[in-house]
């Protein structure tokens, strides 16, 4: 529908929603208009017989113009419709009718869903969007009337989470239930969500079938050195490279040809890479929906990240081209992607670099900030299993990511750097349920007095500055301060278990760091068990890793900190070799400050001073 279309007296544009459907694609459900008359015949004429006759209990062939012009001129209160579109095309029609005087706030409900689309949700999609709409125009309950051989509609039904009765009349299934939610319906709902989202981003984050647009001679280019970093990072699948002056030169870049448009292609691309001027980006997502590709990634800049209503404007093609075609969009102005799992090994970055192979899963807004992420990752020997940057976060957000990491058993913990939040009540239900199973660190950047970043599209919280930090205290997170925080966390997180509780020794061989830990220890009110504060003679590694094993095994320790000082100028290596050997068997955290070492030694997480490790394990 065009935003400048005029639309019917009661339209609500509220009741227009970019939805994930079960494969990971998207489409749009919006009420229904009297320009979707051809549409509706469309889809009518597309359905087989069978299909026909379980939605109107007749052979009806084609439906006249009457009936038609009453299924699209609704006064969207006693009688609601709402299409879902796929490509401009109608994919699924669903409505209710208000009943008569003495039972207004009951409505019959009916839906059809195209046989080309079967299979997708959009049934389900349909009955909680109507649901939704229902109980804001007073309607309390619903009622349908069902073919016993119309399983789909009596299963989408069932599966709903109403307490749905049946009753068995003159050939007919008579359904009602209440709308209002229930504990299941929200269970329900909250479940097809993340099953949906999580397998949108596996689309996007495990691609077979790359495309890079934007490939020139020049390999300064954006576009020459994302397709290089993939090359160079071994990704599994196939690589096509696009950029119209190379083609025409007839050069070849990086070892590939290179084709003048997506068109070229041979076969289906799963992720187009967009790296040209902003004013190209949009006939770029139009070629890529015709390519058949699943998500795009925009690392061009010159969107809303401008500040200019230009700008933001040109944002606003882009995601609605790339949602008109069913597609994903990451970015505008994103520094990419990276999933180092072996059977991917896909670095679509800026990133000169693939980061080693690890546990930890990153999202940031911030594409500057994304090589300084990557770099703490190597430096500190973290490693990672995905990375995504969101850029302008004009479609894929960290709510996406963390769908995705509910699922991804590759991934063990989750850093977040935000510099915006876009749906913060489904953020804390989102992230609750992944802070259950796997650690959650999130870095926020300002505060909520401060403007939002430029292209972000956000809540205004200036009137609840605190909020934030309420949010992320409701939603089981660790929230830290900077990126050395957010790495300090994540290297404990990932490579050691999760303490049980506060009690903590402290094995040392200076007195000096040993009060250090202690104070600490202090500040963030862990409790420092008496007589473990170990101090000598304890200079040989042997030595010293018996003493963090004799602290460990102690019922009354849950952590242990451990502080070493080698008596000569250089460290002995054995010291983290010996005392990674007394953690590995006993399932508590060791954190450890070995000559000012910071990241993963021997396999203990390791920080140059007490004051970090300390503050880690708080």
């Amino acid at each position: 529908m065009d935003a400048s279309q005029e639309l019917p007296p009661g339209y609500r544009r509220a009741w227009e929603a970019d939805i994930v459907l079960s494969d990971g694609s998207i489409a749009l459900v919006r009420p229904i208009i009297p320009s979707d008359t051809d549409g509706v015949h469309r889809f009518h004429a597309g359905q087989s017989a069978e299909s026909v006759y379980l939605r109107f209990f007749a052979p009806l062939p084609r439906l006249s113009d009457r009936d038609v012009k009453r299924f699209t001129h609704v006064d969207y209160d006693s009688r609601v419709a709402l299409v879902v579109l796929i490509q401009d095309e109608i994919a699924g029609i669903g409505r209710f009718d208000r009943l008569g005087k003495g039972e207004e706030h009951t409505a019959e409900v009916a839906f059809n869903v195209a046989d080309a689309h079967r299979g997708r949700g959009i049934g389900s999609v349909l009955l909680e969007h109507l649901a939704d709409i229902g109980s804001q125009v007073g309607i309390r309950r619903f009622l349908a009337e069902v073919l016993p051989q119309n399983r789909r509609m009596l299963g989408v039904f069932r599966d709903a989470g109403y307490e749905v009765s049946h009753e068995f009349d003159d050939g007919l299934i008579a359904v009602s239930f209440d709308i209002e939610p229930t504990d299941r319906s929200r269970a329900v709902r909250m479940s097809r969500e993340h099953r949906a989202e999580g397998r949108s981003m596996r689309r996007v984050l495990t691609p077979s079938c790359v495309a890079v647009v934007g490939v020139s001679t020049d390999p300064a280019s954006m576009g020459t050195r994302a397709l290089g970093h993939i090359l160079d990072g071994g990704f599994a699948g196939r690589v096509h490279a696009v950029g119209r002056t190379a083609a025409a030169q007839g050069a070849a870049v990086a070892g590939l040809s290179v084709l003048g448009s997506l068109a070229e292609l041979s076969e289906p691309v799963d992720l187009v890479i967009i790296a040209v001027p902003a004013t190209s980006v949009l006939k770029v997502i139009e070629e890529s929906g015709l390519a058949e590709a699943k998500a795009v990634l925009v690392v061009s800049a010159g969107f809303a990240d401008d500040g200019t209503a230009q700008g933001q404007a040109r944002q606003a093609e882009v995601l609605a081209a790339s949602r008109a075609q069913g597609m994903r969009l990451l970015g505008p102005n994103s520094f990419g992607l990276i999933n180092t799992g072996e059977s991917v090994s896909l670095n679509a970055s800026l990133s000169p670099r693939m980061p080693p192979v690890g546990r930890f899963g990153v999202f940031t807004q911030s594409g500057a900030l994304g090589i300084a992420l990557l770099a703490s990752t190597e430096r500190r020997n973290l490693g990672i299993s995905t990375f995504v940057s969101a850029g302008n976060r004009s479609d894929i957000s960290g709510n996406d990511c963390m769908q995705y990491w509910l699922d991804d058993e590759a991934t063990t913990a989750v850093g977040l750097y935000l510099e915006s939040m876009g749906n913060p009540r489904k953020f804390t239900r989102i992230a609750r349920k992944l802070a259950k199973l796997k650690p959650v660190i999130v870095v926020k950047s300002g505060d909520s007095s401060r403007q939002a970043t430029p292209g972000h599209s956000v809540r205004k919280t200036q009137e609840r500055p605190g909020a934030f930090a309420a949010m992320l205290r409701q939603s089981g997170v660790v929230r830290v301060e900077n990126t050395h925080q957010l790495f300090d966390v994540a290297q404990l997180v990932v490579h050691a278990p999760l303490p049980a509780g506060p009690r903590v020794a402290i094995v040392t061989n200076a007195p000096a760091l040993g009060a250090l830990a202690a104070d600490a220890c202090a500040s963030w009110r862990l409790d420092v068990m008496k007589e473990t504060v170990a101090t000598a003679p304890l200079d040989e590694p042997a030595q010293f890793g018996a003493a963090v094993a004799a602290a460990l095994d102690r019922d009354d320790v849950d952590s242990v900190v451990a502080c070493f000082v080698p008596p000569f100028a250089e460290a002995d290596p054995q010291i983290a070799q010996e005392v990674a050997q007394a953690v590995s068997a006993r399932g508590k955290p060791c954190v450890a400050t070995f000559l000012g070492v910071r990241g993963s030694a021997g396999g203990l997480p390791a920080y140059p001073m007490p004051e970090d490790a300390v503050r880690a394990l708080a």
